[in-house]
């Protein structure tokens, strides 16, 4: 029994011994570091697109004629024809002032022009006799001259007769106040009933016409300075824009996140900067006939300066920044990732237009940009850029948003 325990406890000493040597054994062996394979990050290269560059202010809209409705006339108001805030036709009837006492003028002036020319009569025929008599010296010649001299006299009372009637017909018209063209009509400003026009003119209303409407916007004397040339590029001159055809294109935007989705021509530009302001004004004219646009709005205004035909552009998404400027990321020679510092231009949809720093066969990061780090390898994978604008739809930019080398009339 006792060299049983004696045997097996041998074994057991032996099995853990070995054990033991097994692990030792296991432990002198070399764990070999194994790399985790390069990140997936998606690329596609640059769009090519043709782009239009602008120049971008801030203007208001403005009535094209602006005529306040007044009574020239003392009287009460007996009629409106119109609706407060209503389109308006020219011709059309707006107020109506009594009209008895100045139909009464105008009967009278005619009954006292009938009288006069009644009297001319008699004297052209007095005249004509006497004058007849005298060349066969049967009247003085003192008598022929009074008959010419009463002739005169009627002759000018006619033409009294006739001046103030006109005045009196002149008065009866204008109480019958018209408009003096299409618009639009402000409220009434006198009811019906009220006396009109006693201590001098009275303000009935204002007419406005807001198709065509006008916009008017500023411009420093940096930008005139640059319009300037970029005007030059295209063989154009201000003074050809003040004198000539004047027809510079504008468009115009109501807000800051609304497209660019009315056009317009540049009729006016001011013939001197503004001392106080140093800014110059310039007026552009836009067709408005279903009256979308009011008087008073501020808008968004930019004029065409220049044209890329074949700029690049990227996803917005892909431009970051730093305190150097711009920047994207470029897969370049053996996949390893590049930051290039770029220039950027106007914003077109989901694109950005990348004025230097990119050439159209650059593979740019697009998606899992967090994933480039800049000197590291990465598995790219071929993406798409969003969609180009279609043909030569025309971008925003700033004056200086391209390269002078880049940029054509």
């Amino acid at each position: 029994m006792k060299a049983f325990f004696m045997e097996r406890g041998a074994s057991v000493s032996l099995a853990a011994v070995c054990a033991v040597l097994t692990v030792l054994s296991g432990c002198q062996k070399k764990n070999n570091y194994v790399a985790p394979p390069p990140a997936k990050v998606a690329v596609a290269q640059p769009v090519q697109s043709p782009v239009t560059l602008y120049a971008e202010f801030t203007g208001n809209t403005a009535p094209s004629a602006k005529v306040d409705v007044e009574a020239r006339v003392q009287g009460f108001l007996q009629s409106i024809g119109y609706r407060d805030g209503a389109p308006v036709k020219k011709g059309q009837v707006l107020f109506e002032i009594e009209k008895d006492q100045y139909q009464a003028q105008v009967d009278l002036q005619k009954a006292t022009l009938a009288s006069a020319q009644a009297t001319e009569a008699n004297a052209k025929s007095q005249y004509g006799r006497q004058s007849t008599l005298g060349q066969k010296s049967f009247a003085s010649q003192s008598v022929v001259d009074d008959t010419k001299t009463k002739l005169d006299a009627a002759t000018a009372d006619v033409a009294v007769a006739q001046a103030k009637l006109k005045t009196a017909e002149t008065s009866l018209s204008y109480t019958t106040v018209k408009a003096p063209f299409d618009g639009v009509a402000t409220r009434h400003l006198a009811d019906v009933g009220a006396l009109v026009g006693s201590s001098g003119v009275t303000k009935l209303a204002t007419i406005l016409q807001v198709d065509p409407i006008l916009v008017y916007f500023t411009i420093s004397e940096k930008q005139q300075l640059d319009m300037r040339d970029a005007l030059a590029k295209q063989g154009k001159t201000l003074k050809d824009m003040r004198e000539g055809a004047r027809d510079l294109p504008f468009e115009i935007a109501l807000g800051p996140d609304l497209a660019f989705g009315r056009q317009g021509k540049i009729d006016y530009i001011a013939p001197d900067v503004e001392s106080a302001t140093g800014t110059l004004q310039l007026r552009g004219v836009l067709e408005n006939p279903n009256v979308d646009l009011v008087p008073g709005l501020f808008v968004r205004v930019r004029v065409p300066i220049g044209k890329i035909d074949a700029a690049l552009l990227v996803n917005d998404v892909a431009v970051q920044s730093n305190q150097t400027g711009s920047y994207v990321m470029v897969v370049g020679k053996d996949d390893i990732v590049e930051q290039r510092q770029v220039t950027t231009g106007p914003v077109e949809g989901q694109l950005r237009v990348i004025t230097s720093g990119l050439q159209a066969g650059d593979r740019v990061v697009i998606g899992s940009i967090q994933r480039a780090i800049p000197g590291n390898k990465v598995a790219p994978e071929n993406a798409t850029m969003a969609a180009a604008p279609n043909g030569p739809k025309p971008a925003p930019a700033a004056l200086e948003g391209a390269e002078s080398g880049k940029t054509k009339p």
